[in-house]
């Protein structure tokens, strides 16, 4: 009689094999009776890749634009074996889809690359449903403006270092600093490091914020760069009158230095979501510009996100193979590495709660008397809504409190609270970089546009002292019409999240703007979608539409808003385009909810950030870019910009900065 590990031996094989081919066998048969098969769309070139080799460039190469001229606004593209995807910028459609959140959620393996990111299941990007819409805090704007000089303080910091960097004297001259003093935050101190070894600048990385102090580039004194000679650039006029008035900044002033604003923008916007988001400080700026009093080079919650976030960035084959075989997530493992950054996530992160949980209990019991359990605040609501002895303004502290005066059946467990953490680092961070990034760029590549908006900056008065800015200046910036202008095309042209998947959970047939032929050349009125099929959303390619936005879609031209309100509308478009949340586009989303909000609840923050940020930065110092680098787009679920010549030197936008006169005589 055979034994039972002989059995085993016997058997498994043919088990597994069973399994491998039943769950193959669905894939395909799924793909088969879906009715996306009839759709037209682009050959595929590859059985196993499908179209996904060629999508990889698509911010680059307008493959959506051309796909969209070949076969409509409603086609598919092929993924992995062959599986037919729908792609459509139809507005209705689209509005359909996004507009029923909770019907049409996240593909698992997109979750599940989330989850990863973010450390954990149980973050408001992965769950779904309910459980989802328990856990949607709602940022008003009076709570965002509350959090307003936390923005002012950071972007004050960046902008006092950025102009200690165009201070710099010339390599030649007297006093000049050597290439590896500490007060150069960009010292090339590992500059004979190889390639492969400093090419990301805005990644975390295992060693996560090396990135951020530029290794990869040159000195401040080495990247001084003359103004390029340009007819009517503001920055040669203005070079001649500074040297003209005689001044002893003149000469300094004259030229340009040379800064990857895509590092310190990605350090400041850590910061910010540090404190704004949780209370921590992160002191990225500070440690990058060698201020930091207690000489460390990152902090230890930062080098364990950023081993996190590196490791879940990075492609693998498994990923797409635990969506056809699931059973294969049970034997995923991490790096020592990845289970000790995880481990101290999880320490610090359940110190933050605690330390609020306390402060609650604190005040609560000095104001009512009260001691022991929490419970008891739910009689005093006072103690909750609007009382701000109880805890701090950031977002992390607001979980807590609503936590505890909610409903018991609607409160979160630990657990979730804390991955809202890795959450706000996630979804707070590096998109807002990116978004000040990109705006920096545009506005370098228009200096009218830069220099009308400047004048616009300087009409709005700075406070007499430094400290916190008046409430009242903060209106007034969030409220410049110019100002938001130059953000809402910004974002328009250069959205941080280009697109969007869902799959369909049930059957159901996705009304459409206009009729579209399929591949038999029949006209359909409508799209059928199976449950399980998956539906793909360009959003820039949509913010981009000529339909939409006309002939100059591709253009950076704020005032196409300015036209747009005189004629009584709300938006830049010419037509009427997908109801977003802001500026009739989807860069933060879907705006028309019917079942389930998944668009961005924390835009308004972004928004109030980025003015700040760019009414600091850009009120006395002027940005402008090498004519002759072309920035590329990559895509690796936010938006990066990389110079197309230098594709081993990873993710920056290396831009040119000086100093502003107020007036010129």
């Amino acid at each position: 009689m055979l034994s039972a590990t002989t059995l085993v031996v016997l058997f498994l094989p043919t088990v597994v094999t069973t399994y491998v081919l039943s769950a193959f066998l669905r894939l395909l048969l799924r793909q088969a009776l879906s009715p996306l098969r009839h759709l037209s769309g682009p050959p595929s070139p590859s059985f196993f890749m499908g179209n996904l080799r060629e999508m990889h460039d698509q911010e680059n190469n307008d493959l959506i634009g051309r796909w969209e001229a070949c076969y409509g606004s409603t086609f598919v593209y092929h993924g992995f074996i062959g599986g037919c995807r729908l792609m459509t910028t139809d507005p209705v459609a689209v509005a359909h889809i996004m507009g029923r959140a909770y019907d049409y959620p996240k593909p698992d393996f997109v979750r599940d690359s989330l989850a990863s990111m973010v450390a954990g299941k149980e973050g408001l990007l992965t769950v779904e449903g309910e459980v989802h819409r328990r856990q949607s805090p709602a940022f008003s704007s009076p709570y965002v403006r509350s959090l307003s000089p936390i923005f002012w303080a950071k972007a004050v910091q960046l902008r006092d270092i950025w102009r200690d960097i165009i201070a710099l004297p010339p390599t030649d001259s007297p006093g000049a600093l050597p290439n590896d003093s500490p007060s150069d935050p960009l010292s090339p101190s590992n500059s004979s490091r190889e390639p492969e070894m400093r090419a990301s600048t805005t990644a975390f990385l295992p060693n996560p914020f090396s990135s951020f102090v530029s290794s990869k580039a040159r000195s401040h004194n080495a990247a001084r760069h003359p103004v390029q000679p340009n007819d009517g650039d503001l920055t040669r006029e203005l070079d001649d009158a500074l040297l003209r008035k005689g001044s002893p900044e003149a000469n300094a002033n004259a030229l340009l230095q040379k800064v990857d604003v895509l590092a310190w923008l990605a350090r400041a916007t850590l910061d910010v979501i540090g404190e704004a988001g949780f209370g921590y400080p992160f002191d990225s700026l500070a440690l990058a510009a060698g201020s930091a009093e207690d000489g460390e080079s990152e902090s230890e919650l930062a080098r364990a996100f950023g081993i996190i976030f590196d490791t879940a960035r990075k492609f693998r084959v498994t990923t797409i193979l635990q969506v056809w075989f699931p059973v294969l997530r049970r034997f995923q493992r991490n790096s020592a590495a990845m289970k000790e950054a995880q481990a101290t996530m999880r320490r610090i992160g359940l110190s933050l709660i605690e330390e609020r949980k306390a402060a609650v209990a604190a005040e609560t019991t000095a104001t009512h008397g009260q001691k022991g359990d929490l419970s008891f605040v739910d009689h005093y609501p006072d103690v909750i809504e609007g009382n701000k002895k109880v805890l701090g303004r950031d977002l992390l502290s607001v979980l807590v409190r609503s936590n505890i005066s909610s409903v018991p059946s609607e409160r979160m467990s630990v657990e979730e609270i804390l991955c809202q953490i890795s959450t706000f680092l996630a979804a707070g961070h590096e998109t807002t970089a990116s978004a000040l990034t990109w705006t920096l760029y545009a506005l370098a590549r228009a200096p009218a546009v830069q220099t009308a908006l400047r004048t616009h900056l300087r009409s709005l008065p700075l406070p007499p002292s430094a400290g916190p800015p008046p409430p009242a200046l903060l209106d007034s910036i969030a409220r410049l019409p110019y100002l938001d202008h130059v953000v809402r095309e910004a974002l328009r042209l250069h959205a941080p999240v280009t697109s969007t998947m869902r799959v369909a959970t049930a059957d159901d047939v996705v009304p459409v703007a206009r009729p579209f032929r399929d591949r038999a050349g029949r006209e359909r009125t409508a799209i059928r979608v199976r449950r399980g099929d998956i539906i793909s959303i360009p959003i820039q390619a949509m913010n981009r539409s000529r339909e939409v936005w006309g002939a100059d879609a591709g253009e950076f031209r704020p005032g196409r808003w300015a036209e747009a309100e005189a004629e009584g509308g709300v938006s830049g478009g010419r037509r009427a385009g997908v109801p977003g949340l802001w500026g009739n586009m989807l860069t933060f989303g879907n705006g028309n909810a019917v079942n389930g909000h998944r668009a961005c609840i924390g835009y308004r923050f972004a928004l109030s950030e980025i003015k700040i940020f760019l009414f600091v930065l850009l009120r006395d110092m002027e940005v402008s870019i090498d004519p002759s680098v072309e920035i590329e787009k990559r895509v690796n679920v936010v938006t990066r910009p990389c110079v197309k010549s230098e594709p081993h030197m990873g993710n920056q936008m290396p831009l040119y900065m000086r100093r502003v006169a107020d007036s010129v005589e």
